[in-house]
């Protein structure tokens, strides 16, 4: 709302220094600055509140070690995370007309109700099983159903033909000759031009076939949601884990938006420009800002957990932000933390049955899925299973950075 209203003072009143306010990256710098202090300051009084509420957490016997100490932690701290996020960014971003920024709010909005509907389901119903798996999943594929059908029908989602701009050497823009049009075009590594288009798959059927392309781009939104969003749930199951990992990926995510929404950096780095996807800077910083501020409490020894309000929601809104710059099939790369835990219950519950089914006794490939739990039954220390999942993160973000330019 700022920039609504700084912008009008300067047109109105030439008020000095509100110029600052049309810049992305003041506004983004800001928006981060006020999430961490939101985070850090107000979610320590959030946690107070769910201590007095007695909101925490009941710890599943799983024969770990520091088991019984995190049993009565609050949890539900998801909500810090939402609060730090959307306050910023309905403060700084343009976001009463930019339809990314709207598909963001809804899906942090979205998101955090699933999650804090099974936490309290948990924790006020006494029900550890929480919301039964068929409603999330229906709450994932809806907004999946959302999003998708928003980015291929609404007529702002547009990019521009770079291949038509005529940038000089100072980097500057002289001319645009290019137009904003409508495609179904996404990023891809290491085939020509990183670039590959849903079209393509349907384009065997004839010359008409492309307008029926939404049939196979909607569900393969749903599937990115729903496998994203589960895959950091998963994750979310030792101190800092899920909070430090989300944060690496959706850093690199904020530096991918910032290029495809700058058309001088984009034609420079030849990757597709994207109009108005420049302002999900904003949202981005305020995301990183809110999940470093939670971290503070999360690490460990954690003194707040994020519970399901906090890792569908986080799954949720990187899920979108990838598939609004266009990276969706990055995730593979990107979010290898959230790949290899969701691979790993996956496996480990496949091969049980297989084995059950063959020999009558169910065997195991990991002594517990996901796979962090694997490594604390191998006498890891959590601290240093997080460290190193981070450090894993990091060399993955840089691949996914690298990838780029690898054709």
């Amino acid at each position: 709302m700022l920039y609504y209203l700084f912008d009008y003072l300067e047109k109105e009143y030439q008020l000095p220094g509100a110029s600052l306010f049309g810049f992305t990256t003041f506004r983004a710098a800001m928006a981060i600055l006020l999430s961490l202090f939101i985070a850090t300051v107000y979610g320590k009084k959030v946690i107070l509140f769910l201590q007095r509420k007695q909101i925490g957490e009941s710890i599943r016997d799983l024969g770990l070690d520091g088991q019984e100490q995190k049993a009565g932690t609050p949890t539900m701290g998801g909500l810090i995370i939402i609060m730090s996020t959307l306050i910023p960014v309905l403060l700084f971003a343009r976001w009463l007309d930019n339809i990314y920024i709207i598909l963001l709010i809804i899906t942090t909005i979205w998101m955090g109700t699933i999650g804090f509907v099974d936490d309290y389901i948990k924790i006020f119903k006494k029900d550890k099983k929480g919301l039964k798996g068929r409603f999330k999943i229906l709450g994932q594929v809806v907004l999946g159903l959302i999003v998708g059908a928003t980015l291929y029908f609404h007529p702002e989602v547009t990019m521009r033909d770079n291949d038509q701009s005529i940038i000089t050497e100072q980097y500057t823009v002289v001319q645009v000759k290019g137009k904003d049009i409508k495609s179904t075009r996404t990023t891809v590594p290491f085939i020509k031009n990183n670039e590959f288009d849903y079209g393509s798959l349907i384009a065997w059927a004839g010359e008409g076939a492309k307008d029926y392309v939404w049939l196979i781009f909607i569900p393969m939104i749903i599937l990115i949601v729903t496998a994203v969003s589960n895959g950091a749930n998963l994750t979310d199951g030792i101190d800092g884990l899920a909070a430090g990992t989300s944060a690496i990926i959706v850093f690199t995510l904020g530096i991918f938006a910032w290029v495809s929404g700058n058309i001088i950096f984009s034609d420079y780095l030849d990757i597709m420009y994207i109009t108005g996807v420049g302002e999900l800077l904003v949202f981005v910083t305020a995301f990183v800002g809110a999940l470093i501020g939670f971290l503070w409490y999360n690490a460990f020894p954690a003194t707040v957990f994020m519970g399901d309000t906090g890792s569908l929601t986080i799954g949720g809104v990187i899920a979108v932000i990838a598939i609004i710059i266009r990276k969706e099939l990055l995730i593979p790369i990107l979010c290898g933390i959230f790949f290899a835990e969701s691979i790993s219950v996956m496996l480990q519950v496949g091969y049980f049955k297989y084995t059950k089914k063959r020999s009558g006794e169910g065997k195991r490939i990991f002594l517990m899925a996901p796979l962090h739990h694997h490594y604390q039954k191998r006498g890891y220390h959590e601290s240093k299973i997080v460290t190193r999942f981070w450090i894993v993160g990091i060399l993955l973000a840089i691949i996914t950075v690298v990838t780029l330019k690898v054709r």
